[in-house]
């Protein structure tokens, strides 16, 4: 396959969108849609997300130290892109986008109920990179969806629908089918 080259980018597409929820040490919630976000270890399981300095969320989450990540399906694209779009600051983006609100287990910001998955996290360390912060995040509390399992328990992915960006041309996606699943090239031995 023929390559061309260009300025160096970042195309990991596509890339996980998430509502990211928070809320001031004065009970006022924010939320704000992230697409620098991904999984950095799995024992503690620990989530990363990447916020600019300059956005309202940033010093909520620094002073604070706790956020959820919260996976919304794709039948919510407007939402999310309305509170990617507007600043919380003079806002209350979860009347705005029509989202609900619901009290977390764990940390003090709530979950976004309209969202299949909700991740409650602690602030483990930030890490300074350029024009964005890396905030790692201790996932301490997860909710799925009820109905996103099947009779044996098994999550049932095309009900959990998540929302995927592409970073290239800016646009949401939809993820396709399944193509198979862990370890399906090699037949199991023994």
């Amino acid at each position: 396959m023929k390559k061309r080259s260009i300025k160096p980018n970042t195309f990991l597409v596509p890339a996980p969108v998430a509502l990211v929820t928070c809320q001031d040490r004065g009970g006022r919630p924010n939320i704000i849609t992230i697409a620098w976000a991904g999984v950095i270890c799995s024992d503690p399981p620990m989530v990363s997300i990447s916020i600019r300095p300059s956005r309202y969320s940033y010093s909520i989450i620094k002073d604070t130290g706790e956020f959820v990540v919260n996976i919304p399906p794709v039948e919510i694209v407007k939402k999310v892109d309305l509170c990617g779009i507007v600043s919380g600051k003079s806002r209350d983006k979860f009347f705005e986008a029509g989202l609900t609100p619901v009290q977390a287990e764990v940390v003090s910001p709530p979950l976004v109920d309209e969202c299949t998955v909700s991740m409650e996290c602690r602030v483990a360390e930030i890490v300074p990179l350029g024009v964005h912060d890396m905030f790692l995040g201790e996932v301490v509390a997860t909710h799925v969806a009820e109905d996103a399992f099947d009779e044996e328990g098994n999550i049932r992915f095309e009900i959990l629908n998540p929302l995927a960006y592409s970073p290239p041309d800016r646009t949401y996606r939809a993820l396709g089918d399944a193509l198979g699943s862990y370890g399906y090239s090699r037949k199991k031995q023994g």
